[in-house]
């Protein structure tokens, strides 16, 4: 995510300059004013799209469960944003891009004095579009810990990641600490590592603690299939999530100039490939094309290039995306036979692909430029490279061990299993009092006994 520096001009500043200078240069004036308005509308139709893929992941997470808990994780996707953008609004913008020191920033509390704006835009957008950021590494965390969770445990995690663990990870990059001041500076332009591989790891020590579903596993400790009840949800919310890409990705040049075109076109290409390589590869293992595999391949792609999608190449694009659709159908697999029961693959779409993205900068980066260095394989050496695998590994540790630490604090006082009943009979009732969907739909969930092509690769 690019970082501009220059403070804007209010827009009775430009008209009183405009009027003491001659016509050209009011002309400047004017096209610069067109400009700075230009560069806040998109930023802003482009937070709009990123907030909107909380919708995606609540249609994504809903469809691979069970529909006996489908209110439940609906409102868990809609209290992460709600949660998470007062935490934001209070303490965690601050944090990621106030004035500070090279690991924390502390200036500009609830939007006020001091409050950091990028470049052009005004601060009221630059939070807006931070804080769907925000938002998205905090519901990632939902799929993996989904009918299991206690509802007032998860709202206080929610807050938890929000408030201070994602803006701290992002002051180390984004907010220019120590990341950002590296010899060769780390990249990572709209938040593989910042965003999704934040939420991936959460998500993982989340799933661990947690333990995995009554019925996940058998007797004999092997992984059984729990179908999810609505597979055209699961498609549907993919759709949304690469909608909202193109605001994750374009948006975050910060700026309505001719780069976000070809933004868009890596973003593209990398979702389209992974969704076709996650697909042969489950049809390969499987002898079926999965559809739900499919559906995270396509994300596992968007995952992957969203770090390096303005430094790489459109055929780079292909690799990465097609990779990491190879990548998350084999990390499907294996988390699900260590005993991490992740019913939606968040852990594998946005932790590992993340990381995999990340690095894929130090590898594919076409370049040398203010904001990236040319690629081992594009004859830069391997500098690029080894300042993307210090960020991946520091942001890993330390979401491994602050997480770790949110969780258990929790488990310890409020608890974060719900109790034995409660699960099988699905959490809409008891977490909320109302069920998502007549007994004529949820009378028929499953538990633990279906078949799947995955669960077929698994075996």
């Amino acid at each position: 995510m690019k970082v501009r520096l220059m403070a804007c001009l209010g827009a009775a500043g430009v008209g009183l300059m405009a009027a003491a200078l001659p016509a050209g240069a009011q002309d400047a004036v004017s096209a610069e004013a067109v400009q700075t308005n230009l560069d806040n509308v998109f930023v802003l139709l482009s937070a709009v799209l990123v907030i909107f893929m909380q919708a995606g992941f609540a249609l994504v997470e809903a469809g691979l469960t069970r529909a006996k808990s489908v209110a439940n994780i609906m409102m868990k996707n809609m209290m992460d944003f709600c949660a998470g953008a007062i935490a934001f609004f209070a303490v965690g913008y601050a944090f990621a891009f106030g004035a500070g020191n090279d690991f924390i920033g502390w200036n500009g509390w609830f939007l006020g004095d001091g409050a950091f704006q990028y470049g052009t835009l005004t601060v009221p957008v630059t939070f807006v579009f931070q804080v769907a950021f925000a938002a998205t590494a905090a519901t990632i965390v939902s799929g993996a810990m989904a009918e299991r969770t206690k509802f007032k445990s998860y709202f206080v995690y929610s807050i938890g990641i929000s408030a201070v663990i994602y803006p701290i990870v992002v002051h180390w990059n984004w907010g220019g600490g120590w990341l950002a001041q590296l010899g060769t500076p780390f990249h990572d332009f709209a938040g593989s590592t910042m965003v999704h591989m934040t939420g991936g790891v959460a998500a993982l020590v989340g799933a661990k603690i947690l333990g995995p579903r009554i019925g996940k596993y058998g007797p004999d400790g092997r992984p059984r299939a729990i179908p999810g009840h609505n597979i055209p949800y699961a498609v549907l919310g993919t759709f949304i999530l690469l909608v909202g890409w193109y605001g994750f990705n374009p948006g975050s040049e910060l700026a309505a100039d001719g780069a976000i075109g070809g933004i868009a076109v890596t973003t593209t290409l990398a979702g389209a490939t992974g969704a076709i390589t996650a697909m042969l590869a489950v049809w390969f293992k499987a002898g079926k094309p999965d559809v739900a595999m499919a559906a995270n391949g396509m994300l596992a792609g968007l995952v992957g290039i969203t770090a390096g999608c303005a430094a790489v190449s459109n055929v780079g694009a292909v690799i990465i995306g097609g990779l990491s659709g190879v990548l998350v159908f084999f990390s499907v697999l294996f988390f699900d036979r260590i005993g991490i029961d992740d019913p939606v693959g968040a852990i594998s779409v946005h932790g590992v692909c993340g990381a995999f993205g990340t690095l894929s900068v130090g590898l594919f980066a076409t370049a040398d430029t203010d904001f990236w260095k040319q690629g081992l394989f594009y004859g830069g050496g391997a500098s690029q490279l080894v300042s993307q695998l210090i960020g991946v590994v520091a942001v890993a540790a330390f979401v491994a061990v602050t997480a770790t630490g949110l969780f258990l604090a929790i488990k310890a006082t409020m608890g974060l299993l719900v109790p034995e009943e409660e699960e099988v009979a699905g959490l809409d009732i008891a977490e909320h009092g109302s069920a998502g969907y007549g007994p004529d739909v949820t009378s028929g969930g499953s538990l633990g006994a279906g078949h799947s092509p995955l669960a077929a690769a698994a075996r």
